[in-house]
C-alpha cells in the first residue's frame, strides 16, 4: 500500500488521515475492552493489506490498537476467506509487511495474512477449549462479510447498515436551534431527508410495483432487504448503537418464524413499518 506511495488514494489518506477518517468513539473502545475482559476472543479480519490496516487502526483506535484484538488477519481476500479451503488459501506470516511462506496450520493467535475460515475456526476451538465455539461476525458488506460468513461458516452475523442511520424525520427549525447538549444521542447527526431513499433508485428497503391496468401499486421488499433478514442475525446502524448495552443483552433476531423486521436494532426502518402484514416478499 503506502510503502511505495503509488497512485492518488493511498498517499492522500496517509498524509491527511483526519480529513478522511473518523476516530473510534470512546464507548466502542470501552465495549471492546469489556468483551476481552469477559474472556471473549476478539478478531479483526480485513481485506486491506497490513500497512494500510495499521495506518487506519492507529488513527482510529490509537497506537495500541493491537491490544484490542487477539487475532488480526489482513489481506483476507473476502469473500474467498470463507469459501476457500486451506489448500486454496493458506495463512501466511508477515515480516515487515511482506508475506512469508504458507503455513500448514494456524497454531496460535497473532497477526496473519490471507488464510481461510476453516483453519481459523480450528484455532478458535483450541483457544476456547470448545468443540463448536460460537462466532459473532460484524461486517458492513453483504457481499464480502454477511452472506459468506453465514452461508459458508454458519457464523452469527451482525450487519452494520448505515442506511439505518438515515432513517430520520426532517428536523424542524425549532429543533435545529436547540443546543447540542439538549439533543438525544443521535439527534445531532440527523439528516435533512432519509438517505436510504435514492433519487434515482428509490428506497433501499422497499419497491413500489405499478399495478396492471387499473390495479393499485404493490409494495414489495427489495432484494437487498430480503438479504438482510435472510443472512443477518441482527442489523444495526453502528457499533456505537450497541456499545452501551450490557454484554448479556438479548437481541431479537431475524428468523424464518418471526417478522422480517424483528432483527433491526434499535428499530426497523420506517419504510418497513406501515401495513407490514400486507407487504409481500420479492
Amino acid at each position: 500500500m503506502d510503502s511505495e506511495d503509488c497512485g492518488t488514494y493511498f498517499p492522500e489518506v496517509k498524509n491527511h488521515p483526519d480529513k478522511y477518517l473518523q476516530r473510534c468513539p470512546e464507548s466502542v473502545k470501552k465495549w471492546l475492552k469489556q468483551l476481552k475482559s469477559a474472556g471473549k476472543i476478539l478478531l479483526l479480519i480485513t481485506s486491506s493489506h497490513s500497512d494500510y490496516c495499521r495506518l487506519l487502526c492507529e488513527h482510529i483506535l490509537g497506537n495500541d490498537f493491537e491490544e484490542y484484538f487477539d487475532i488480526v488477519i489482513t489481506n483476507a481476500l473476502k469473500p474467498g476467506f470463507f469459501s476457500h479451503t486451506p489448500n486454496q488459501r493458506p495463512f501466511r506470516t508477515l515480516e515487515n509487511d511482506e508475506e512469508q511462506e504458507a503455513l500448514l496450520s494456524l497454531d496460535k493467535p497473532g497477526w496473519y495474512s490471507q488464510g481461510n475460515a476453516i483453519q481459523l475456526y480450528e484455532l478458535l476451538k483450541k483457544m476456547t477449549g470448545k468443540l463448536d465455539p460460537k462466532v459473532v461476525y460484524f461486517g458492513d458488506s453483504m457481499h464480502s462479510d454477511i452472506f459468506p460468513a453465514r452461508h459458508y461458516s454458519n457464523w452469527e452475523t451482525v450487519f452494520i447498515l448505515e442506511e439505518l442511520l438515515g432513517d430520520k424525520v426532517t428536523v424542524s427549525a425549532e429543533a435545529e436551534s436547540e443546543p447540542l447538549e439538549k439533543k438525544g444521542k443521535y439527534e445531532g447527526d440527523q439528516l435533512k431527508a432519509p438517505y436510504f431513499v435514492s433519487i434515482q433508485w428509490g428506497s433501499f428497503f422497499m419497491d413500489r410495483l405499478p399495478g396492471l391496468e387499473n390495479a393499485e401499486e404493490t409494495l414489495v421488499r427489495t432484494w437487498s432487504c430480503k438479504c438482510i433478514s435472510t443472512y443477518s442475525t441482527i442489523a444495526i446502524p453502528s457499533l456505537e448503537a450497541i456499545a452501551d448495552l450490557p454484554l448479556d443483552y438479548r437481541f431479537t433476531r431475524f428468523s424464518s418464524n418471526s417478522s422480517a423486521t424483528a432483527g433491526y436494532y434499535p428499530s426497523p426502518p420506517r419504510a418497513l413499518l406501515p401495513n407490514e402484514e400486507s407487504v409481500t416478499m420479492k
